[in-house]
């Protein structure tokens, strides 16, 4: 269970993502806005990117000089990824940049939080939407302060599953790995799946699977930022989690995520820095 001392480091930063939200919808009720090409225009930075993490890092550290922090945007800039043992904010300002720039309401300001190596709390607040999925270790998953819970469907064809082609992948493993990709989507279609949904942000994949509104989700390539926040929202709404392996497979169900599992063929990526330890 959270101590009042974790309780504090929530609360703190609830308010700190319901600041960088008001920021977020403005900038999204804008008609324009002024978009950086990093790497390829799949990777697009917005400035609202760069500004909600600031202000989510400047806000906690005024708070709690003595955390670290892993942001993407910083990481971006060329700090490294590395935890520690110290209580350490993995943020990502704006996950579904490319929803954000394009003006689609699915994104997610994501703010994990890992102590010890150990993650302890999980928000995912979309403030187009408003809604905001929170999770602390051992009270449970919430969704706008209600409870919520993964779906109990066992089978794959009667299932609704989260896949991306995760376009950012094909820049480094090249075409080997989109022919896989196709090809798995095409396994799971022939193994009778009721659809397929992509929604353009890792965060809110999983959190639609922590509430059940989605039975499974997979996918490969992905940074610590991308996942650490939703995934403390999903282990608390029922599911297991391995943060750092940079690869998302799961499901409301054990035997739904063996039947997927078992479907399909899988792209084996190396860790990014230490790995978060379960308890």
């Amino acid at each position: 269970m959270a101590n009042p001392t974790e309780d504090h480091f929530f609360k703190v930063a609830l308010r700190m993502v319901d600041r960088a939200g008001t920021l977020v919808r403005d900038a999204f009720e804008q008609p324009t806005s002024n978009v950086e090409t990093k790497s390829s225009n799949t990777d697009l930075v917005t400035e609202t990117d760069k500004a909600v993490e600031e202000l989510l890092i400047r806000g906690l550290s005024k708070e709690f000089p003595d955390h670290k922090f892993i942001g993407e945007e910083s990481v971006s800039g060329g700090q490294k990824v590395e935890l520690t043992d110290a209580p350490t904010w993995i943020i990502d300002p704006i996950d579904g940049t490319t929803n954000f720039v394009h003006r689609i309401p699915l994104i997610g300001i994501c703010v994990g939080l890992a102590i010890k190596k150990q993650l302890r709390a999980g928000i995912v607040y979309n403030p187009i939407t408003r809604e905001l999925f929170s999770a602390q270790k051992g009270k449970g998953a919430f969704k706008n302060g209600f409870p919520i819970h993964v779906s109990k469907t066992e089978e794959l064809n009667k299932a609704v599953i989260c896949t991306s082609l995760g376009i950012h992948n094909l820049k480094t493993l090249g075409e080997p790995w989109l022919d896989n990709a196709l090809a798995n989507q095409k396994k799971t279609v022939l193994a009778g799946v009721r659809g397929h949904r992509a929604f353009g942000s890792a965060a809110i994949n999983m959190v639609y699977v922590a509430q059940g509104s989605i039975d499974a989700y997979v996918e490969y390539g992905l940074h610590c930022w991308d996942i650490a926040a939703a995934a403390m929202i999903l282990k608390e709404a029922g599911k297991p989690f391995n943060l750092m392996g940079r690869t998302v497979l799961c499901a409301g169900t054990p035997s739904l995520a063996k039947e997927l599992s078992s479907a399909l063929t899988h792209v084996e990526m190396e860790t990014e820095g230490d790995a978060i330890q379960e308890d």
